[in-house]
């Protein structure tokens, strides 16, 4: 990974920030993502201490404003002429529903809008790279998704919180296959995975549940960023660094498009924009 710059959201904690401090370890320029200033800055400032490079670079943004994702695309731009490797990567889980200042309910503005949208703006920094990569985690609960109604997607009339979460992993299913069909022909690759049963504070305030160490779970992050075995290898879906079938919805192409056209329209984005 020497050599290769790296964005993952969500990294100044849990997951993130142990895949973060891996990739650092193997020689990557990490820029770190978060939407607490202070804690971001300190997080990078103690990674700093595993990097030849010096301390990484934070950026802070809250995903959960659509704005605040394009202003978080542009800052990437004005700094870097190209990125190999985008982490989408962070993800909440609300108990309440609620809505985002765009409208949109929270769990699926964050977890699959916001990854949809910085993606789609950060394309062509990802076309100059030799080989550019977005990775994607979602979950096995994905699998759990109970339906996909695009009459009530947001779950507006109908909220439960393990419901919107599946649906909103789900949908980070979708896209990272969909996405990968629609870059077929270029150098840059899309997956997506599933990270574990992870003690992080997600899965405690979500679920009351403790899990296994975030060590591992930040283990099939860094191989689809790094291993040369997954390079060439796109559209798919891993657990444990290794491919799996994902849900059926996955391979529903009309399901992946209609998404997709409904994700274009909230984020006022178009793909072709962006080749």
């Amino acid at each position: 990974m020497k050599g290769k710059i790296v964005l993952i959201t969500g990294s100044t904690d849990g997951i993130g920030k142990h895949t973060a401090t891996e990739l650092i370890r193997m020689g990557a320029e990490v820029i770190t993502h978060g939407r607490n200033k202070h804690r971001g800055k300190e997080t990078a400032e103690l990674m700093g201490k595993y990097s030849g490079n010096g301390v990484p670079e934070y950026v802070n943004a809250d995903l959960s404003s659509l704005s605040r994702v394009k202003s978080l695309a542009a800052t990437i731009h004005s700094k870097y002429d190209h990125i190999d490797v985008l982490i989408n990567n962070a993800g909440i889980f609300s108990r309440e529903q609620t809505f985002t200042p765009d409208g949109i309910e929270t769990t699926f503005a964050v977890n699959h809008l916001a990854h949809f949208s910085l993606s789609l703006q950060l394309l062509p920094l990802l076309l100059k790279s030799e080989q550019g990569r977005i990775i994607t985690v979602s979950s096995m609960v994905h699998k759990n998704s109970p339906r996909i109604s695009f009459d009530d997607l947001q779950e507006i009339n109908s909220y439960m919180d393990y419901s919107a979460y599946a649906l909103s992993k789900l949908a980070n299913v979708l896209f990272s296959v969909e996405l990968a069909q629609k870059l077929h022909d270029t150098n840059v690759t899309s997956n997506s995975l599933h990270p574990g049963v992870i003690n992080t504070k997600l899965l405690k305030a979500g679920f009351g549940l403790s899990g296994d160490p975030v060590e591992e779970g930040s283990q099939t992050s860094v191989y689809l960023a790094s291993a040369d075995i997954v390079s060439d290898i796109s559209g798919k879906y891993f657990v444990n660094s290794r491919e799996v079938e994902a849900s059926p919805y996955a391979y529903n192409p009309g399901l992946r498009k209609n998404l997709w056209k409904l994700s274009e329209e909230l984020c006022e984005l178009k793909f072709t924009d962006f080749m």
